[in-house]
């Protein structure tokens, strides 16, 4: 039908137009009918000389009824292609229902009223806009533009010219075959329409990639072996794209916190905050303190303007202005690595960002860890390791073709805990040459093997600091939550407003925790915590106390080293003795730091005490390596200096309670077996070293030893872990009391006030 420009011609006879007509609306109209393969145009210049095609009809399906001409949008399925057409028609034009019987049926009045009416048709449609225009950014913004052999206009095209020489008794087949893989459709919107209409619904209905997938199916119930072999063919692409989508969308659709609860899953999409990532990264931790304006050895934190989205890490580029090829990403436990590795995936997967990547492979370390200390471990290609992890992957060769853009993550590089010979390991240049696992990870790194692959490496500061800096493009170090974000996060993990509002007044209280909260690991707990406690009648009345939550990050991340690392089940975690001399000695190296007025120690420090570095910086979750080196040599810290002051307290407890030691005490009296077994004698020494020293050098250390002389934390929370169940309870906690209630009355006005806190550390038991 073409476009009306004034006078009809006046040689065609009334009787012609009519019958022309008719044949050109007998179609019901396609939101995808613009959308037309090679082989559709092959037959429409054959017609001109073979004469018209029947049009094939279902059988005993009603034609649809006749349509007028509407100024209101078609009742028929609203498509992306169809809200092109809304969106780009020139100003002041008319659309016209493709479902319309005939432009003459418009009065002139109606037909004056615009300026230049467009008449659009099923049977010819005008050529379709492009999707990319308007649709997708470049390449260098989000969410990225599609390989055209993944995008919908191809998967679409492919299962038309799959479907067309179907005879009209093999199309009803199919359909009603391809109705049962998709119980919740209705037949009728099924069987309803021809080949375009049908391929339309399909895909509206259940998107391209399941419609791809669905086709395939059928066509192989039909025995139709060769036909879903073509198209498999055609789309091998767009499959294997939608077969590692799916594998994301299964792994990180839920997030998994802490033990998991039936009924009580969240989704991360629903949940998710994205922390603070920073292009230039220091160690990752936080120099804010309660009373101090830094630590003592001062620490460096990134600038605003060096913060990237997750999303956009790849799209970062080197010095002279090529992409960065491999980006390492480190930051201290709990930071949030692996959630943001899930949201990463996920919004991949659903198209949401970095559309332009081709294909997301995840191939973490551990479990390239797992098949290097298998019972039979054999050498291996990495096309091997692939398959071993993706069985589906049955065309590995579409990561070799050129100018194939796909990302490789691999996290957890910690696990990993063999030394890499980054100078001797033999080169290996293609992913079918088997080899030591140890001497494909240095190859991987290298850029060896994944030619085409952006890599993305994540894992603890102190284990990935081993990788040469000259196989590295970019280094990015996940922050934390700013003060907003906190608050986000928290809100969004209840539904119940309220209980939201009195979580978030309520760790304001305390302003450590309001510091603490910059690590979502951090903001989990308080979240986990404050919700089973407001479901007390009365909570909430008191600030809440600091010493249990700090108790709460050691014994997690103890637990998760057993799991993580030695592979132990949640029903195995019971601390050994192993577990209880790390802790203690990490403590004492605590305590020294201390007494030493420094927040840094050095690999010399930690094999003083015969502990393993890698257990201490990496393992254990509770410290991490700094830069820039302080004095040349590798320099490393607790998670956040309030924390040492804890694990400092954590030391003289233990040496009190469990050996009977005062060790704040110089005097031989402390030698003495009931003197020193004496709390208030401790809290005497404590209060004393504290009240002797500069404003802030002692405040939180006896602080938090007060909170753990409470038989809340000495009893409830630890008890079990560092010391056995039957260790028997504290006598004389009244007298320690008394011993704080007294250095109140006496002590300078600057100091009552955390003294009070530190009373409120040792009775208060609402929590």
């Amino acid at each position: 039908m073409e476009q009306d420009t004034g006078e009809h011609n006046t040689t065609t006879s009334g009787s012609e137009v009519d019958e022309d007509e008719k044949e050109k609306w007998k179609r019901p109209p396609s939101s995808y009918g613009s959308m037309k393969s090679d082989c559709e145009s092959t037959d429409e210049k054959e017609e001109g000389e073979e004469g018209e095609r029947p049009v094939p009809v279902l059988p005993e399906h009603p034609a649809p009824p006749g349509m007028r001409y509407h100024m209101m949008p078609s009742e028929s399925a609203v498509s992306r292609f169809t809200e092109t057409t809304q969106q780009t028609k020139p100003p002041g034009a008319m659309v016209i229902d493709t479902c319309s019987a005939d432009p003459d049926e418009l009065t002139e009045d109606e037909l004056d009223d615009w300026d230049e009416p467009l008449y659009t048709c099923s049977p010819e449609p005008p050529e379709p806009l492009e999707m990319e225009d308007f649709m997708q950014t470049e390449e260098d913004g989000q969410p990225g533009r599609l390989d055209p052999e993944q995008d919908l206009p191809h998967i679409f095209k492919s299962i038309q010219s799959t479907l067309t020489d179907f005879s009209p008794e093999e199309l009803f087949k199919f359909k009603t075959s391809y109705y049962t893989w998709q119980p919740g459709s209705v037949l009728t919107q099924v069987l309803q329409g021809d080949l375009l209409d049908f391929v339309d619904k399909s895909i509206e209905m259940l998107g391209a990639d399941k419609a791809l997938v669905n086709t395939i199916k059928t066509l192989e119930s039909m025995d139709k072996k060769e036909e879903a072999e073509k198209l498999r063919n055609q789309c091998k692409k767009a499959l294997f794209r939608s077969y590692l989508k799916n594998i994301l969308v299964r792994k990180h659709q839920i997030i998994h916190e802490g033990v998991v609860q039936a009924g009580k899953q969240s989704f991360l999409n629903n949940v998710y905050v994205e922390p603070q990532l920073s292009t230039h990264g220091y160690g990752g931790v936080d120099p804010s303190h309660e009373f101090l304006p830094h630590p003592p050895t001062p620490l460096h934190v990134p600038a605003e303007d060096t913060f990237v989205g997750v999303n956009n890490l790849f799209r970062l580029q080197k010095d002279d202005g090529s992409p960065v090829r491999t980006v390492v990403t480190t930051g201290i436990a709990g930071v949030g690595m692996s959630v943001s590795v899930a949201k990463f995936s996920l919004d991949w997967a659903e198209e949401r960002a970095n559309r332009d990547l081709h294909y997301v492979i995840k191939l973490s370390f551990k479990s390239l860890w797992f098949l290097r200390n298998r019972s039979n471990p054999e050498n291996m290609s990495i096309s091997e390791a692939i398959n071993y992890y993706y069985s589906e992957v049955k065309d590995f060769k579409l990561l070799d073709e050129e100018n194939t853009k796909f990302l490789v993550i691999m996290d957890s590089f910690d696990c990993y805990q063999a030394t890499l010979d980054w100078q001797n390991a033999p080169v290996i240049n293609d992913n079918y040459t088997k080899a030591h696992v140890d001497v494909l990870v240095v190859n991987i790194i290298r850029g060896n093997l994944f030619r085409g692959a952006r890599l993305w490496i994540l894992g603890r500061r102190a284990a990935v600091s081993q990788i040469p800096p000259e196989f590295v493009d970019a280094v990015s170090e996940l922050q934390g939550f700013s003060d907003e974000m906190k608050d986000e996060y928290l809100t969004k993990r209840f539904s119940n407003k309220e209980v939201a509002e009195n979580i978030v007044q309520h760790y304001k209280r305390t302003p450590t925790l309001r510091i603490l909260a910059r690590h979502p690991f951090f903001c989990w707990i308080l979240a986990t915590v404050f919700d089973r406690c407001f479901q007390y009648q009365g909570y909430g009345t008191n600030p809440p106390r600091l010493t249990p939550f700090l108790i709460h990050i050691m014994i997690i991340q103890t637990n998760r080293r057993l799991r993580f690392y030695y592979g132990k089940a949640e029903n195995e975690l019971k601390w050994t003795d192993a577990e209880k001399k790390l802790l203690t000695k990490m403590a004492k190296l605590a305590f020294k730091m201390l007494e030493k007025n420094t927040n840094v120690f050095f690999e010399e420090d930690v094999k003083e005490l015969g502990l393993s570095l890698t257990e201490v910086v990496v393992f254990s979750g509770l410290c991490t390596e700094i830069s820039p080196p302080v004095s040349g040599r590798r320099t490393f810290s607790f998670i956040h200096y309030t924390f040492q002051e804890f694990m400092a307290s954590l030391y003289v407890f233990l040496m009190f309670y469990l050996e009977s030691k005062n060790i704040l005490d110089s005097s031989s009296l402390s030698k003495h077996f009931t003197l020193g077994k004496s709390p208030s004698g401790l809290v005497k020494c404590a209060v004393g070293k504290t009240l002797n020293s500069p404003l802030g050098r002692y405040e939180m250390f006896l602080r938090y030893l007060c909170g753990l002389l409470s038989s809340a934390c000495y009893f409830t929370l630890l008890r079990g872990f560092l010391y056995p169940h039957n260790t028997p309870k504290l006598t004389g906690l009244d007298a320690a009391q008394q011993q704080l209630e007294q250095a109140i009355k006496t002590a300078p006005a600057g100091r009552v006030d955390n003294l009070k806190e530190c009373l409120r550390e040792m009775i208060q038991d609402d929590d």
